[in-house]
């Protein structure tokens, strides 16, 4: 480990401390919750980490990248809008922080996505109802028919489509109005330090009177990963991943990250790639997002520089070696072999349950 870059709480599974037993949890803590092992990791992480930054799209960045450079040494640059707002999240070679846009941020995007999928819903059961009707009903003409239907027309058509066309209009035409980011994080893993960050918006009253936003820190072999399962509004049963600090009341769910599934293997999948993602003695993962931080991470740098792997790897490649790639993480993802593994974090920590 490169002992000027990580710090000394930095997370390495061969130097994990000896820890005091775990305290037993309640039946409604063990409900449902499947607690899922340290170590033995591979490499897999949920696909949506590929599908977000595909080679296409890191050859567009960096074109614009390339004519911002260019147009600011000729004196020529525009800022965009919105440019240089913090949106308070971000993954790169040092930490993992997680933020959502602000209430009126997803307002705005709920009504456009919201009644645009209620107009489609509501225009197709409309339909169907009214031809039901037209051969159901005697002597029932086309038009009366349709006369009949104007109140659920207005209800399951019209309004749906207002709000749709008005959500949209905000959204690509009016930015200032709909855009905001939130107030700050909600979490944050930092692979150079090795502590898990939440932060508290109550912070006795703080952040009320001075927007003070607190911080609960705990290293992060000190949280297990948890797999719950809840029904879904049909009754089937979804899983989603969080951890859970095993001595205080700290738990981060990651259900707004992944969402949920209906089988186990993607939560196990996101659980594997945080372990690999925070183990300092391991290069970073090999995943498109941090192509252009591999060479400010030393460790990452230093194992491509002996594997001679090629810098660009990712953003020069072409498409159907992706889709290959894409197709290799899915049987990855779901031959992963997680809930038969043995917890190595047993060996410094005595589980009551």
């Amino acid at each position: 480990m490169d002992n000027t870059y990580y710090a000394n709480t930095a997370y390495n599974p061969v130097h994990i401390p000896q820890q005091p037993a775990s305290a037993e949890r309640s039946w409604l803590g063990k409900f449902a919750k499947t607690r899922l092992p340290w170590g033995r990791t591979q490499e897999v992480a949920p696909d949506h980490f590929l599908r977000d930054d595909t080679p296409e799209s890191l050859r567009f960045w960096e074109q614009v990248d390339k004519e911002r450079d260019e147009q600011k040494a000729l004196g020529t640059y525009k800022p965009k809008p919105f440019e240089g707002v913090d949106l308070h999240g971000g993954l790169d070679h040092e930490r993992f922080r997680y933020a959502l846009l602000s209430k009126r941020s997803h307002f705005w995007m709920y009504l456009c996505g919201g009644g645009r999928f209620l107009f489609f819903l509501g225009t197709a059961l409309l339909i169907f109802v009214y031809i039901t009707e037209l051969c159901i009903v005697a002597d029932a003409t086309w038009l009366e028919t349709a006369v009949s239907f104007l109140s659920m027309f207005y209800i399951l058509s019209v309004f749906p489509l207002a709000c749709w066309l008005i959500g949209s209009l905000v959204i690509n035409k009016f930015p200032r109005l709909w855009f905001k980011p939130s107030r700050g994080p909600i979490w944050e893993l930092n692979r150079r330090t090795g502590l898990v960050t939440v932060f508290d918006y109550d912070n006795n009253g703080e952040y009320k009177k001075n927007g003070s936003i607190g911080e609960i820190t705990a290293p992060f072999y000190e949280f297990d990963a948890y797999i719950s399962t809840a029904p879904d509004r049909q009754g089937l049963p979804m899983n989603f991943l969080y951890l859970a600090h095993r001595y205080r009341d700290i738990t981060i769910n990651f259900s707004s990250l992944i969402a949920p599934d209906r089988t186990p293997e993607l939560p196990c999948a996101l659980w594997d790639f945080l372990q690999n993602y925070m183990d300092s003695s391991r290069p970073l993962p090999e995943l498109p997002c941090f192509e252009k931080y591999r060479a400010l991470d030393p460790i990452t740098a230093a194992h491509d520089q002996q594997t001679g792997r090629n810098p660009r790897y990712w953003i020069d490649m072409d498409d159907a070696a992706f889709a290959a790639q894409l197709d290799d993480m899915s049987r990855r993802i779901n031959a992963i072999d997680t809930l038969s593994r043995r917890n190595l974090m047993a060996k410094h920590v005595a589980y009551a349950d």
